[in-house]
C-alpha cells in the first residue's frame, strides 16, 4: 500500500507551479490536474479536464471534483493557490492520505514576475524568441501587502501540518532545476519512477536581475531597506491561549447589553450600572448556547469589555489575591512566591491595609518581576486568568464573540451610556468612576520602575492598546 492516495501542491501565483508540475507530470504513474479548484475554470483556462465535471458541479460540491482526482490510475494531484476552494484546502490539510508539497519563491521575485505577468499578459513561455518585455514600477505599500499575505499564508500551513502531525515536502523555486531535488519528491510520494532529466517544454521568463526589471529601483531599495527582514522587532509570545470564558459574562436583564469581563477589571462597577439601568439583577452563569439563545431574543444587543490600565490591574491581582487572606486570595500562590520567586511577604499579613508603603512597593515590584517570567512560560506556576495579559483574554472571547466596543476605564462615564443609547435606552446614567479601588494605595507607592517593570510583563498590552504611564 503506497503512503498516499492523492496529492496537493500548495504553491501560489509565479513560483514556478506550472514548471513543478510539467515535470510531476513526467513522472510514470503521476497526474496532476492543473488548478482544479480555482474559481474561475476547473483545472486549466479554456482546456476541459477528462472528468466531464462542470463548473457548476464543482462548485456545488467539489468533493465529485476531489474524488475523481483521488481515484485515478496511479497517483493524481493538483495545484492550489491561497485563493482557491477553502472547503478543499480544510479537508486536504486534514487529511493524511493526501501529501502536502509546499512551492515557496523569494517573495520579491514572485511580486515583480507577478506584475510583469498581468501587465503583459504572458504567463507561460514555451519559446524565448516570443518573450514580452516589461519594467514594472515598485509600490512599497503593495509589496508589504503581497508580503504579509505570502507570510501569513505559509506560516498558516506549518501550523496546519503541526498541529496535525503531518509533514510536506518543501521545495523553493531555485530547487526547481535541480533532478535529484525533484527525485527526492518522488520518493516522499512513495512512486518508484524517477526522472533523467527535466522537462524543457516551459522557459523561464524574466531571467535578468530585479533592479533590472524594475523602472523605480532606487525607490524599491529604500523599501526595502526599511524591512525587518527577519521580524527583529517582534514581541515574542509564549503566553498560553485562554477560552473564551462565556460564564463570566454578564448582561443586563432587560436592555440588550452584555458585558465581557477581562478579570481583575471594574467589574463591580459595571454590574451595578446594568443592575440600575433595569432596576433588576443581571443576568449571569451563561453557556455559550444560552448566549446565543439570548442574543436571538434581542433585536438589537450590543456587547463590550472594559480595559484597566496594567499597573492598576496588576495591583488588584497583587492586593486581592497575595497579599488578601479572604475569599478569592491564592494562600498556596503566595507562599510558593515567598520560598520560590523570594517576595518579601510577611508570614502574618492578612490585608494590604496592614502593609507599610516601602515594603508594599518593594513586594508589589517584585510581585511584577514574577508576571513577566510567568508570562513569558518561564516558571512552573499557571498563568491565572486574573492576570493574563488582556489582549489574551480578548483572543479568547473572539471564538465565541467579539465585543463592539472595548471601552478604557477612565472613558466609562461617558462611553458606556453612548452605548446603551445605540440600544433604545436614552437616560442611561453615568457609570460611577471606581478606576482602582487600591487607587490611594497604588497611588502611595508607585514609581517609574513600578512602570517600567509593568510594561515588561504587559508588553502586548502596552503595545496594542497604547497605555502610556498609570499617572
Amino acid at each position: 500500500m503506497t503512503k498516499f492516495d492523492y496529492f496537493i501542491v500548495l504553491a501560489d501565483m509565479r513560483t514556478g507551479s506550472n514548471f513543478l508540475e510539467s515535470n510531476l507530470n513526467a513522472l510514470d504513474g503521476v497526474t496532476c490536474f492543473g488548478e482544479a479548484f480555482n474559481p474561475a475554470f476547473v483545472g486549466y483556462p479554456q482546456i476541459d479536464l477528462p472528468f466531464a465535471i462542470t463548473l457548476d458541479q464543482r462548485e456545488a460540491e467539489p468533493s465529485i471534483l476531489l474524488d475523481a482526482i483521488r481515484n485515478v490510475a496511479g497517483l493524481g494531484g493538483f495545484r492550489f493557490f491561497h485563493d482557491h476552494d477553502p472547503r478543499v484546502l480544510d479537508f486536504c490539510l486534514a487529511d493524511t492520505r493526501c501529501a502536502k508539497i509546499i512551492l515557496t519563491r523569494n517573495p520579491l521575485d514572485a511580486y515583480v514576475s507577478l506584475k510583469i505577468a498581468r501587465a503583459t499578459g504572458q504567463w507561460k513561455l514555451t519559446n524565448a524568441t516570443h518573450v514580452k518585455k516589461h519594467r514594472i514600477t515598485f509600490d512599497a505599500a503593495e509589496f508589504h501587502d503581497h508580503l504579509q499575505a505570502t507570510q501569513d499564508y505559509q506560516l498558516m500551513l506549518l501550523q496546519r501540518l503541526q498541529k496535525s502531525g503531518q509533514t510536506g515536502f518543501y521545495i523553493g523555486y531555485d530547487d526547481l532545476h535541480d533532478v535529484d531535488v525533484l527525485n527526492g519528491l518522488a520518493a516522499f510520494l512513495d512512486v518508484p519512477s524517477r526522472l533523467t532529466n527535466l522537462d524543457k517544454k516551459l522557459k523561464k521568463q524574466n531571467p535578468e536581475p530585479v533592479a533590472d526589471k524594475v523602472a523605480n529601483p532606487d525607490d524599491m531599495h529604500e523599501a526595502l531597506r526599511n524591512l525587518d527582514r527577519f521580524d527583529l522587532g517582534r514581541t515574542p509570545d509564549f503566553e498560553p491561549r485562554k477560552g473564551p470564558g462565556v460564564p463570566a459574562f454578564v448582561a443586563a436583564a432587560k436592555t440588550g447589553l452584555v458585558y465581557m469581563p477581562l478579570r481583575s477589571g471594574p467589574d463591580e462597577a459595571v454590574t451595578a450600572w446594568l443592575k440600575a439601568l433595569d432596576q433588576a439583577d443581571p443576568v449571569t452563569g451563561f453557556t455559550q448556547k444560552t448566549l446565543r439563545n439570548w442574543q436571538r431574543d434581542k433585536p438589537v444587543f450590543r456587547r463590550f469589555a472594559v480595559l484597566r490600565h496594567p499597573v492598576a490591574r496588576a495591583h488588584v491581582v497583587f492586593c486581592d489575591r497575595i497579599l488578601s487572606s479572604g475569599p478569592g486570595s491564592f494562600p498556596q500562590l503566595r507562599d510558593t512566591l515567598c520560598k520560590v520567586h523570594k517576595l518579601p511577604i510577611p508570614a502574618e499579613l492578612n490585608s494590604p491595609d496592614d502593609y507599610e508603603d516601602t515594603a508594599n512597593a518593594e513586594a508589589f515590584y517584585a510581585f511584577l518581576q514574577f508576571l513577566r517570567n510567568n508570562l513569558a512560560g518561564q516558571t512552573g506556576i499557571r498563568v491565572d486568568a486574573s492576570w493574563a495579559s488582556q489582549q489574551v483574554i480578548l483572543q479568547g472571547m473572539a471564538q465565541v464573540a467579539v465585543p463592539d466596543l472595548i471601552v478604557r476605564e477612565e472613558d466609562m462615564a461617558t462611553d458606556l451610556p453612548a452605548l446603551a443609547r445605540q440600544v433604545g435606552v436614552l437616560n442611561a446614567t453615568d457609570v460611577p468612576v471606581i478606576c482602582h479601588k487600591y487607587a490611594d494605595r497604588l497611588a502611595a507607592i508607585y514609581h517609574p520602575l513600578i512602570e517600567a517593570a509593568a510594561r515588561d510583563a504587559y508588553v502586548r498590552d502596552y503595545e496594542s492598546f497604547g497605555f502610556t504611564s498609570w499617572r
